[in-house]
């Protein structure tokens, strides 16, 4: 009996961090990695990633067609090469690895990407194209908005709502029920113990408010 022949799927992004999606790709078992699409830096193009061509944007119709795709962009800015990459056709999808935990009464979002030791509590929603890096917590009823970022080891508590183009940094705690506004960011190890409005980088013991983005 032949094994169930394993779905393409490409990268975009052509740096760091999506060698390591590639990587967490590898070792699962429904997708293979068939190259990386680039739309910053051109000549990234001008040479192969992991043994793999790089593609730049605007000649991704020279891709497989059945070809599924995920973002690999660790800040929230990756929302406009995404948006470029739906206009041009590609078909985004989810990838969790498999040593996460996730509730099965959670809500998961397209194009999202859950690391290795992530867990998320029971009926949270993680939004579209939303980045859960290595061994962050989700606590339970939590709500995470669109393209925001979960840096590694960061953790939130339960009931909390983190907007839209969010970046929770390092080590950050976020305690229960806060809620951090639209396009903010917060700093890495900072404790947020009060409500964070939009557009604003807060940091420290307790966080405070250090620049309005």
């Amino acid at each position: 009996m032949h094994d169930k022949p394993k779905k393409k799927i490409i990268i975009i992004g052509a740096g760091l961090f999506a060698e390591e999606v590639a990587d967490q790709i590898g070792q699962g078992e429904e997708y293979e990695v068939s190259g990386f699409v680039e739309g910053i830096n051109r000549e990234k193009c001008e040479k192969s990633l992991l043994g793999l061509p790089v593609i730049w944007i605007d000649d991704i119709e020279l891709l497989d067609k059945s070809s599924l795709a995920v973002c690999a962009i660790g800040t929230p800015q990756r929302q406009n090469i995404i948006k470029l990459a739906l206009s041009r056709g590609l078909i985004f999808t989810t990838i969790i690895h498999h040593r996460a935990y996730i509730s099965t009464t959670n809500i998961i979002g397209i194009g999202v990407i859950i690391s290795q030791g992530a867990i998320v509590g029971a009926y949270t929603r993680i939004g579209d194209h939303t980045i859960l890096n290595r061994g962050s917590l989700v606590g339970h009823h939590v709500q995470i908005g669109d393209y925001t970022t979960i840096s590694p080891g960061a953790n939130i508590a339960g009931k909390c709502l983190i907007g839209n183009l969010c970046y929770i940094g390092m080590g950050a705690i976020i305690l229960d029920g806060i809620t951090i506004g639209d396009n903010s960011i917060v700093g890495a190890g900072a404790v947020v113990t009060k409500d964070v409005p939009e557009r604003v980088q807060v940091v420290g013991v307790p966080a405070r408010i250090v620049k309005q983005l």
